[in-house]
């Protein structure tokens, strides 16, 4: 099953770094020139005895490069949508990146939102509160991830996978994969959320 996943959000906040440490388990330290376009990435993740094929698009935040951007949206199947804990702007243009998904992705896209950079506490901005309030208002699973420390990375992709892969296997009766639902649980159970 070959699944395209989209990383989208503002130019900085750590889509690539948080690539990076998702399928070589490494951080990228220091700066490195920002993503020019559209970079694809074809990390493997094996879940539930399956093997799934995630072909990762990593976009520039730049506003220049958004109609790049545009024409991958409606392919993609699922976006994870950051914003940089330590930087206000970005997280204020989440409403904007939103917009821009509803009205250039598929209807049923797999959506979450991210909060990067959570292990950078002494220069955090937004509360963890603001992210869970964004995300309850537009309906979207949220949580936050650090590229750095590896913070809920894997889970993040685990959850889309889990949820992509319940839909395409999905026997009409067979309850839904609740990804709200998952993604709690399995924060609660990491004991993550203690702040």
């Amino acid at each position: 099953l070959s699944l395209q996943v989209m990383l989208v959000g503002d130019s900085g906040v750590g889509k690539t770094c948080l690539l990076v440490r998702f399928k070589d388990g490494a951080f990228l330290a220091g700066s490195f020139i920002s993503t020019v376009g559209i970079d694809f990435r074809r990390p493997h993740l094996l879940t539930s005895s399956s093997l799934l094929l995630f072909q990762m698009w990593d976009t520039a935040g730049q506003e220049r490069f958004r109609s790049v951007t545009h024409a991958y949206y409606r392919d993609a199947h699922a976006l994870l949508l950051l914003y940089d804990v330590t930087n206000k702007s970005s997280f204020d243009n989440i409403q904007a990146w939103l917009t821009e998904i509803h009205e250039y992705a598929q209807q049923d896209v797999v959506l979450m939102l991210l909060g990067n950079k959570a292990d950078a506490t002494h220069e955090r901005v937004v509360k963890r509160e603001d992210g869970e309030k964004l995300a309850k208002e537009f309906g979207v699973p949220f949580m936050e991830t650090s590229a750095k420390s590896g913070l809920n990375v894997e889970l993040a992709f685990m959850a889309i996978a889990k949820e992509l892969k319940h839909r395409s296997m999905k026997t009409p009766n067979e309850p839904k994969f609740r990804l709200h639902e998952y993604v709690n649980k399995e924060m609660k159970s990491s004991g993550c959320c203690k702040s």
